[in-house]
């Protein structure tokens, strides 16, 4: 079978806890990895090696679920939002719709009603690849949305990073937030940092 490195080399950096089940040396070295802090865990039973773990594709990502649309974590990331990176791509999909999702990359799946999945869609490039994700306006909504889940730090840090910005649209921020109705919530974010 290899080495624990071996195994993470060729899953591109990550593993599946199924793949070391009843191999006491794999899981002794997995144990010490991830005691140095060289592999983090995602999630119960998937880890990923920060030597070898590659950053997943997004348009990979947009190919498993066409209806997917980059939020949260990931728009704010790649708005600059945020420092937070998490290990996991965020998306969001239509609340009936259904997508099987593979181990890897690992994708956190956000099911939305029609009206916050529909609003602030746009379309842009990103490493070379054609992707979808909310616009700017919408991300930084959703950070308000989810402050309770996000934590207040992150709300925070979202909102003020896009107060700094010269391409701010403030009449399209409060128009997202009247129609997602967090308008009040956002204008006590407002009236403590403008």
């Amino acid at each position: 079978m290899g080495t624990i490195d071996e195994i993470f080399e060729k899953n591109k950096g990550y593993l599946i806890s199924k793949l070391i089940r009843g191999n006491r040396s794999l899981y002794y070295q997995l144990k010490n990895l991830l005691e140095s802090d060289k592999v983090v865990q995602i999630k119960r039973g998937l880890y990923r090696h920060i030597d070898f773990a590659e950053e997943a594709s997004w348009g990979e990502v947009n190919k498993i679920a066409p209806q997917a649309v980059f939020c949260l974590f990931s728009a704010w990331r790649f708005y600059e939002l945020s420092t937070q990176t998490p290990p996991e791509i965020h998306i969001a999909i239509p609340a009936k719709n259904k997508v099987l999702l593979p181990v890897y990359p690992p994708i956190k799946l956000y099911y939305w009603d029609k009206k916050f999945y529909e609003t602030g869609r746009t379309e842009t490039t990103y490493n070379g690849e054609q992707i979808v994700i909310y616009d700017i306006e919408k991300s930084v909504c959703d950070a308000i949305r989810y402050r309770n889940k996000v934590g207040i730090d992150i709300t925070s840090e979202v909102l003020r990073n896009y107060l700094k910005r010269k391409d701010r649209n403030l009449d399209k921020l409060m128009k997202y937030a009247e129609n997602m109705r967090i308008a009040t919530v956002l204008n006590q974010y407002l009236n403590v940092m403008l």
